[in-house]
């Protein structure tokens, strides 16, 4: 058990670190970009269309390709998606959150390291994906989803 002293200092530098992180470049840019997509029209109009288009294909993932509308909803999901990409805004947002996870990981690796070489960071936000599990298969792998 660590003492007392030690874990309030750990807490103290924990929280300069995380003061340092929320006053970077990059949380600057990201806190940007974020204000500029939620403001922006058209962008959350394209938003939008696409939660709702993935709503249906959240419906037909049970049956697969077995369900009647499957390939109409597969080729429009990617139509909406595409274009939901390709708005200046969304593009600047997801950068910005790229860049953002990357420092993250980055600040995640060197303290694990600080500890030991033999602890595992999750890269990408692998810790934070829905099915616990950082593949990006969607499950299909015989992972938790």
């Amino acid at each position: 058990m660590i003492a007392t002293m030690d874990y309030v200092a750990l807490l103290d530098q924990s929280e300069e670190l995380t003061k340092m992180i929320l006053g970077s470049d990059v949380m600057e840019a990201y806190h940007h970009a974020q204000k500029e997509l939620q403001a922006d029209a058209e962008a959350q109009k394209l938003i939008q269309a696409f939660s709702s288009i993935k709503e249906h294909y959240e419906d037909i993932q049970r049956f697969g390709r077995y369900h009647p509308d499957y390939n109409s909803i597969m080729k429009e999901v990617r139509r909406v998606k595409r274009e939901m990409d390709m708005n200046d805004k969304v593009a600047s947002f997801k950068i910005a959150e790229r860049n953002l996870q990357k420092l993250l990981d980055d600040v995640s690796q060197y303290i694990a390291n600080s500890v030991s070489e033999q602890i595992k960071v999750p890269k990408d936000g692998a810790a934070l994906s829905d099915s616990g599990c950082g593949c990006g298969s969607g499950g299909s792998c015989g992972c938790a989803s």
